[in-house]
Formats: structure tokens, C-alpha cells, sequence
């Protein structure tokens, strides 16, 4: 019993991580829940819904013809980065119809990963408007289907009229290790904003 007492304690010593709430972000289709679900440590929430014929008049498929079904309120996981860092992942609905409920997920989060498909860069503006307008720090991750990344960082960047101050990424939502960098990039920037000016 001694040794379990010990256990006990030392887990009761050691300081709680801290937690962060990210959101991932984007238009429809650009690999939000495929990264959530490639980076996180635990079974995703996903609440997915097979597209319909009902939807057809409002859903714009363009370029994402083959897709089958749709994030209806949002994914969630979880990453544990370090011993004193937990990172909630929160990722997005991509569709119009289901925008309001970006301002509920956005509550509360420190920062966001805006994801984009270079074929389709429109359907990312909306996302940069929004974390723009709530002055929450985000970077640009440029999702590259088929491991294709036809375009440098800073041609996205021109495209998207991006300041300088926001990091623009290459990389594959599929890898694990892809995923974890665009979120340890992000945790860069929220550090580096959170230092007091010298």
C-alpha cells in the first residue's frame, strides 16, 4: 500500500497541464477532420452526416465532387504536445449553412489553424475574415491533396493577402507529423505574441 501512497502523491504533486482550445478552420472540404483526426491521441468526436439529395441547392461542391459526407457541428480531439501543454482541438463545419455555430466553438479558444485548399482558395477567405475580425492569432496551413504542393508559401500568401505576421505552412493533413508541426507552428505565434515587449 506504501507504494501506491507514493504513486498518489507524486501524481498529486505534479502541477496540472495546461490546456489550450484551437480550433481548426476552413472551407468545405479542405481537410478539417482529416487533420483532427490524424494528430489526435484519443478516438475523434466527429458528428459527420452523409451529403443528400436535399442539400444539393445549397451545398457547393465544387472541386469536392466525390465527397460523401459533411462535419454538421464539429470534431473534436486531443493532443498532448508536453508534459505541461494539452491542446482541445475544435474543428469547424466547412459549410455556410452551418457557420453560425463558429462563434460558440470560437469561445474561449487562443488560436486556430486555418486550413486551405490551394485549388480552391475562395473557400478559405471566409475563415481569415472571421479569426481577423476577433483578433485571434491563427496560421494558414495549405492542405496538399495527393501530397501535392503545387505553389511556395509565399504565393499562397500573396493570394490570400496575408500579412507577414501570420505563418503560412505546406502540409498533408493525412500525417501525423504534418498535423503536429502546423499546431506547434501555431503555438509559436501565440507564444511570441504573448511576450512582453522589450
Amino acid at each position: 500500500m506504501a507504494g501506491s501512497d507514493t504513486t498518489a502523491q507524486a501524481s498529486a504533486d505534479r502541477p496540472s497541464p495546461d490546456t489550450v482550445k484551437i480550433l481548426i478552420a476552413g472551407g468545405f472540404g479542405v481537410g478539417k477532420t482529416t487533420m483532427v483526426g490524424s494528430v489526435s491521441e484519443i478516438v475523434p468526436l466527429r458528428t459527420e452526416e452523409p451529403l443528400t439529395m436535399a442539400g444539393l441547392d445549397v451545398d457547393d461542391l465544387d472541386g469536392v465532387e466525390e465527397k460523401r459526407a459533411t462535419t454538421v457541428a464539429m470534431d473534436f480531439g486531443r493532443i498532448t504536445v508536453s508534459d505541461g501543454l494539452v491542446l482541445y482541438l475544435f474543428g469547424t463545419p466547412g459549410q455556410q449553412r452551418f457557420w453560425f455555430m463558429w462563434n460558440d466553438l470560437a469561445l474561449g479558444a487562443l488560436g486556430a489553424v486555418v486550413l486551405v485548399d490551394v485549388r480552391r482558395p475562395k473557400s478559405s477567405f471566409a475563415a481569415i475574415d472571421f479569426f481577423e475580425r476577433r483578433g485571434i492569432p491563427f496560421v494558414v496551413a495549405a492542405n496538399g491533396f495527393h501530397g501535392e504542393h503545387p505553389y511556395p508559401a509565399e504565393d499562397i500568401r500573396e493570394a490570400l493577402t496575408l500579412p507577414e505576421g501570420v505563418p503560412v505552412l505546406l502540409c498533408d493533413a493525412r500525417e501525423r507529423e504534418s498535423s503536429r508541426d502546423v499546431l506547434i507552428a501555431l503555438i509559436d505565434r501565440l507564444i511570441a505574441e504573448a511576450a512582453p515587449a522589450r
